[in-house]
């Protein structure tokens, strides 16, 4: 079926009113982007935690309706709800299923995570016979395909532990490709933990295609278990890591392994200090502005 999609620009304060307005209209998703990125790929989105803004200047707001919304009535709607929203801030466009197939080809290709982890789009077939590990996704519109830093640093560190026998925690699994690819890597049971829907839905989705899927448990947080985690991954926003330390140290065993991503340069110092009076070994590893701290429960 077809969608409407509206974009909507505005500078940084717009930006939590507009956001508001759109889920206030049903938007069936938004994603939000720097509206000085050259290209609207993944490496120029990421999801704010609840409370945070983006840190853009100047933010693209892109949020999918039904192609039969009445689009001079969310116009109305939007210009009613955000101070000081332009008509020349608002576009439309009808998008079709295939549109969102094709994107996602274009810019989704095998890539490499550590010695032998992989990820695949599920429509290309890996090779056999060569010792990969390989996860085969389709995100969806959840978060997580392995090509933004945040996810490709997790997945090389997940590549580069002895997962065999463990239980790990995904806190905020997107997709699910660093659950599935733990499993994959040979733990024996992996949590995923995430507020969105749509996220448990793509991370199912994506451990039945790899055949992972009864070792997979799914939980958004407030039914979440308190699992008793060999292994811990966090890859959220340094908003939400800061505030929950205490509940996701109580999830680690004593010397399990963690780490967390989805953390700017400049937040390294403050979840360091945040997070070593629970775990030891604490080190700091960046790609491209983003960073991945990980380290051990203290015993």
């Amino acid at each position: 079926m077809p969608w409407l999609e509206l974009t909507l620009t505005v500078d940084h304060q717009q930006e939590p009113a507009a956001e508001a307005a759109l889920e206030a209209l049903d938007a069936l998703s938004i994603t939000l982007a720097d509206a000085l990125a050259e290209t609207p790929d993944e490496q120029a989105i990421f999801e704010p935690g609840v409370g945070d803004t983006p840190l853009w200047p100047h933010v693209v707001l892109q949020a999918l309706f039904p192609a039969d919304a009445e689009r001079a009535a969310l116009a109305d709607a939007l210009a009613r709800k955000v101070p000081g929203i332009a008509p020349q801030q608002i576009d439309f466009r009808e998008i079709a299923d295939q549109d969102w197939e094709r994107a996602w080809m274009d810019q989704f290709k095998p890539m490499r995570f550590g010695r032998r982890l992989w990820v695949y789009p599920w429509t290309i077939e890996p090779p056999e016979g060569d010792g990969a590990v390989v996860v085969r996704l389709d995100p969806g519109l959840a978060f997580g395909t392995g090509t933004h830093p945040t996810t490709a640093l997790c997945l090389r560190w997940l590549d580069s532990l002895d997962l065999r026998d463990q239980t790990l925690v995904d806190y905020g699994c997107g997709s699910g490709v660093l659950a599935i690819a733990a499993l994959k890597l040979g733990a024996a049971r992996a949590v995923g933990v995430d507020n969105d829907p749509q996220a448990l839905t793509a991370s199912r989705s994506n451990a039945e295609r790899n055949g992972v899927s009864a070792w997979l448990e799914l939980y958004p947080p407030a039914a979440a278990p308190t699992v008793a985690a060999d292994v811990f991954v966090a890859n959220i926003l340094a908003g939400p890591l800061l505030e929950l330390a205490p509940r996701l140290a109580q999830q680690c065993v004593p010397g399990a392994y963690f780490a967390l991503s989805g953390i700017l340069e400049s937040q390294r110092e403050e979840l360091l200090a945040r997070y070593e009076p629970w775990f030891e070994q604490l080190q700091a590893t960046g790609e491209d502005g983003w960073m991945r701290i990980d380290g051990r429960r203290r015993r």
